[in-house]
């Protein structure tokens, strides 16, 4: 029998490599015999350099970089894939909601700049193609401190650079390109359809989440609609699309300052990874991630997954911290089973730390109750 295994990370638990490894262990503990194929997933946030290093042989490049704040230096980097020509960028490596304390967390003082600077050390590879995953964003600046990294300048009423931070977007009242941009092809990693501006776009969505008061996502929102108007009417672009508004507003950014195009990030990591030629050989796919609910109805990598493999007539088991789906509602997916790791009598403390064991228990029940002894309902 062969198993496909294509795993989200558990945030604060497991990494996709270690979820899918510990699923491997749980099923080969009762199918012994079994060729289990690993495809660590990500859906173009936090974890998509990781899960396509360990797929396409790539590279970690390190880089000290500006933070989340303007004030901070930290250690970042960028996916190469020398066999490729390309490159990526996690944008939470550098300007990520993780990398602030609780009180440090305010979107109107931080800033994408590292990011920018993290895109400016991969373009010097002389890359075809740089991917920027947006996922995990501590910032709602619309890219703009990213675009200043790559020498874009933003100029104020009397003429001077405004400062870094999503609260100054209101300040620009002009745009100067750099004299040579230098990118290649830029494609934003982008599963979320929330355009820049108004009641889904980016400050109102993810202002909060950052840190945002409703004053400061009031000043925000004005800063944000300021910069499109500015941008349609100086550069000729409409960046209020569906999805500019991910990651505070960078894919608006990167849009408008890197003639970027926005692609699906769960297709993109599906594609890169083969998932849909080993997934058409097999028997079974078992994807999971830590909080299986409503928004994986709609979302990213089981959503995708499943896909896949319904595409191919296969089926699909889902392995998670949580399960917080009735199983009318993951069947009609075409999801057989779903199963969680953490049982009743669990703390959401011990879940997080003993998640290896926890999911290779959680996969031995999955082959002992769905592919030794296959389901009624099947």
């Amino acid at each position: 029998m062969k198993i496909v295994v294509a795993m989200d990370s558990f945030k604060g638990s497991l990494t996709a490599r270690l979820a899918c490894e510990a699923v491997k262990k749980g099923l080969l503990s009762v199918l012994p015999a079994a060729e289990i194929i690993i495809r660590p997933m990500a859906d173009g946030g936090e974890g998509t350099a990781k899960a396509l290093i360990s797929a396409k042989d790539g590279r970690w490049v390190e880089k000290n970089v500006t933070g989340p704040l303007p004030n901070m230096t930290v250690k970042a980097g960028y996916a190469w894939f020398a066999n490729y020509r390309s490159a990526l960028v996690e944008m939470a490596s550098a300007s990520g909601l993780p990398l602030l304390t609780e009180s440090q967390r305010n979107p109107l003082e931080t800033t994408t700049y590292g990011t920018g600077e993290l895109i400016k050390a991969a373009a010097q590879k002389n890359p075809e193609k740089i991917f920027l995953a947006v996922g995990g964003s501590a910032t709602v600046d619309g890219g703009v401190g990213a675009a200043m990294a790559l020498g874009w300048r933003f100029l104020d009423k009397k003429g001077d650079a405004i400062a870094l931070g999503g609260g100054n977007l209101s300040r620009i009242q002009k745009i100067l390109p750099p004299p040579e941009l230098g990118l290649p092809v830029v494609e934003v990693l982008c599963d979320v359809q929330n355009p820049l501006c108004g009641p889904q776009g980016a400050a109102r969505v993810y202002g909060p989440q950052k840190g945002a008061t409703p004053q400061m996502v009031g000043h925000l929102e004005k800063g944000l609609d300021h910069l499109c108007t500015l941008v349609g009417s100086s550069l000729g672009k409409d960046i209020d699309i569906p999805g500019a508004g991910a990651a505070g507003g960078l894919a608006a950014g990167a849009v408008a300052f890197m003639n970027a195009k926005l692609v699906s990030g769960i297709d993109t990591i599906i594609e890169c990874t083969d998932l849909a030629q080993q997934i058409a050989t097999s028997q079974w796919v078992i994807t999971g991630e830590g909080r299986f609910d409503s928004q994986s109805l709609h979302g990213k990598v089981v959503k995708g997954v499943t896909k896949i493999a319904g595409q191919a007539g296969v089926p699909v088991g889902v392995l998670a911290g949580s399960v917080n789906l009735s199983s009318e509602e993951y069947q009609s997916l075409g999801i057989v089973d779903a199963i969680s790791a953490k049982k009743d009598e669990i703390s959401l403390e011990y879940a997080i730390a003993h998640g290896d064991e926890l999911l290779i228990e959680a996969a031995a029940e999955f082959a002992r109750e769905n592919l030794i002894t296959p389901r009624k309902d099947n």
